[in-house]
């Protein structure tokens, strides 16, 4: 009678985890394709971000060769006596 109490809530337990184990299953190839579709394709909205990035960068690049190039030119002007 004990055993029977016991198995009984147990088994209840066991066939929920059996269903949820199956419906797992079942959805794991569509979850796994839709993984696969958002890992190789772009958003626009991601690929307006990226490009907003490299722009910022590109100007960033451009910004420290001006700085350099002028602090090169100061640097001659002052080599050669000439005021800058």
């Amino acid at each position: 009678m004990r055993a029977a109490l016991l198995i009984l809530p147990l088994a209840l337990l066991a066939s929920g985890c059996v269903a949820r184990t199956a419906a797992n299953i079942v959805t794991l190839p569509v979850k796994a394709v839709g993984a696969g579709v958002d890992a190789v394709t772009t958003s626009q909205e991601e690929a307006d971000r990226n490009r907003g990035r490299e722009i910022r960068k590109q100007e960033e690049r451009e910004a420290k060769e001006r700085k350099r190039a002028e602090k090169d030119a100061r640097k001659r002007a002052h080599e050669q006596g000439q005021p800058y």
